[in-house]
């Protein structure tokens, strides 16, 4: 079977997404226009590309939040759809003259050229683990900034806490005693708030992730990972969300990689340097991998 990247299309078309249009344009395989940059606002959107995409196009367009909505209705109207890698492709493209129209007509003659820094596409039940998990992080955040500014009340004040968990709900009586001003107590009052509001919120997340864990796309995988040293079910579902399809990785080193784990390294003449780790990669895996290294270094041997 011949490889899709190597098959002469008809055109070569760029899709650059913006929050309420799409600049689209096209060459050929001799690299004349032959689809002018244009703007299609996004509620025209499906309508032009049903009207005007055909199984001999190829298309790109770059990762960004709604790419994946895009590109599914792309990929079944087109012989072949490409998810190029944004920051890759403007070290490879960057121009001193930046436009939209400039940029999808580049786009479409890295297409053409082969040259995209393609990233890889996750099925529907990917996508979901990922922003669930996302989504639990901000409301993560959320709660901490909430427990710190507590927390600062307690220091700026000189008060010292009564034993046990600081937010947990038999301490509210304690929270409530405290002789603030009135905008103290109005801010006080509303980060409590703030946590009584959000700890359900990550608890049912929580509850969803273990349903997760056991559906059929997730079940035979989640065992091979909590049963290692540090990994609970989060940081497994955290993994799994990240990593995706393992397979992808030939090696365990490229996997190290895309973790940004791997150490990076200055040789240069004779110049050689070693470094830091590369932070180059997917942070949540990254993080959580981290994490689960220092809770095994604590608890295994």
């Amino acid at each position: 079977m011949t490889d899709p990247s190597l098959q002469a299309w008809t055109r070569y078309i760029a899709i650059d997404i913006h929050k309420h249009y799409l600049m689209i344009g096209g060459i050929d395989a001799h690299k004349r226009i032959v689809l002018p940059p244009r703007k299609v606002e996004l509620h025209r959107w499906l309508d032009w590309a049903q009207a005007n995409l055909h199984p001999s196009d190829a298309v790109v367009l770059e990762a960004t939040t709604n790419a994946w909505v895009i590109y599914d209705q792309v990929v079944t109207l087109v012989g072949r759809a490409v998810v190029a890698h944004p920051a890759k492709v403007k070290l490879i493209a960057e121009a001193r003259v930046k436009t939209d129209k400039v940029d999808v007509l580049t786009l479409a003659q890295l297409l053409r050229a082969d040259m995209l820094p393609e990233v890889w596409v996750p099925p529907l039940h990917v996508r979901d683990l990922r922003a669930l998990l996302s989504h639990r992080r901000r409301l993560v955040s959320l709660q901490t900034t909430a427990k710190n500014r507590l927390q600062s009340v307690l220091h700026r004040l000189n008060l010292r806490p009564p034993d046990g968990e600081l937010f947990a709900n038999r301490q509210r009586d304690w929270w409530n005693a405290l002789a603030l001003s009135a905008t103290e107590r109005l801010r006080v009052d509303q980060d409590i708030a703030t946590l009584d509001h959000i700890g359900p919120q990550i608890a049912a997340i929580d509850a969803e992730l273990r349903r997760l864990s056991t559906s059929e796309h997730w079940a035979e995988q989640v065992p091979y990972l909590v049963q290692l040293p540090g990994i609970a079910l989060l940081g497994a579902m955290t993994i799994l969300g990240a990593v995706g399809d393992i397979t992808r990785f030939p090696s365990a080193k490229q996997l190290v990689g895309y973790a940004g784990l791997g150490a990076g390294v200055h040789d240069s003449g004779k110049t050689h340097r070693d470094k830091g780790i590369t932070k180059q990669g997917r942070r949540d895996l990254r993080y959580v991998l981290i994490e689960a290294a220092r809770a095994a270094v604590q608890s295994h041997p």
